[in-house]
């Protein structure tokens, strides 16, 4: 049902052009309205994108779309992660998603997946227009887990390293690329696990591409998106995680939980890998059944 209701809008951030899938349930509205954020180097027919059609099917109008520098958006250099970027894209999102008459301005959430966990939680905190928060085996970056996992010496060299690159570019240079994943080798994401959901037929979406800048991985081991478990009260917060997870730890899930107050919920799913909450059943309609029952209540 969802999937025919898809609407192909553009709306801007930043003087930048973003694309995404504007979806509107059946029924007579205003309708409470979801923005959705997702994986790294993720784009809107993916992962958010199928999270965003699921709880259309729920009775949200849902808004998925290309952050900045991917997919079918606009921005520069491209393939880049840009926090502040995303968060100005999801401000402008909410912005777009209040001027329609099918949604009741009132009742706007943020769902993030994966790496979009982080950012919807921090967005969410600072943003009196977002009424509620659910993060999707989240990646809750900050810069002291990063570097007690890298140890003091291993963090210090990758900020060298990624300044060298930065320092290139400074001078004149052209932004510096690797591969968002692989099975062996040099990649953002390295390994068996990401390459069997984006590197197969499983993910496959014309505007996605097997690239990424250097530089986001500095981006991404220097944000610190946890603080906003510190500032989401008093609007509440789901946070649902699989038990086992090598990507997004479920120690980390467990500490935004820890951190944010009352109203708040934390549903631990049987899933053994971090992708099984990307698109397999039965998790992908578990989460779905429990974010809905949660924003039922508190949206």
């Amino acid at each position: 049902m969802a999937d025919r209701l898809v609407d192909q809008v553009e709306f801007t951030a930043d003087g930048i052009t973003l694309a995404g899938d504007l979806r509107v349930p059946e029924g007579e509205g205003p309708h409470p309205a979801l923005v959705f954020t997702g994986p790294l180097t993720g784009v809107k027919e993916q992962v958010a994108g199928l999270y965003a059609a699921r709880l259309a099917e729920a009775g949200y109008v849902t808004l998925a779309f290309d952050h900045r520098n991917f997919g079918r958006s606009g921005g520069t250099p491209r393939h880049h992660e840009d926090p502040q970027g995303k968060l100005g894209d999801l401000r402008a999102a909410v912005s777009y998603l209040r001027g329609l008459p099918e949604v009741d301005g009132e009742r706007v959430g943020a769902v993030g997946v994966c790496l979009g966990a982080g950012y919807a939680l921090r967005f969410a905190a600072f943003d009196p227009r977002v009424k509620a928060f659910v993060g999707i085996a989240g990646a809750y970056n900050n810069p002291y887990a990063m570097r007690s996992g890298m140890t003091e010496e291993g963090y210090q060299e990758a900020l060298a390293s990624f300044t060298e690159v930065l320092e290139r570019q400074d001078r004149g240079g052209d932004a510096e690329y690797f591969p968002a994943v692989a099975v062996f080798g040099e990649a953002a994401m390295q390994g068996e696990e990401p390459f069997a959901y984006y590197g197969t037929e499983r993910s496959a979406s014309p505007s996605w591409k097997n690239t990424i800048t250097r530089t986001s991985i500095r981006e991404l081991i220097t944000v610190d998106n946890m603080m906003g478990a510190d500032f989401l009260s008093p609007k509440p917060g789901l946070i649902v995680h699989g038990v086992v997870d090598g990507f997004c730890s479920p120690e980390g899930a467990e500490e935004a939980y820890k951190r944010m107050d009352e109203p708040k919920k934390l549903v631990w799913l049987d899933a053994r890998l971090h992708i099984d909450l990307y698109d397999t059943e039965p998790y992908v309609t578990q989460a779905v059944e429990a974010t809905a029952a949660f924003l039922a209540e508190h949206l």
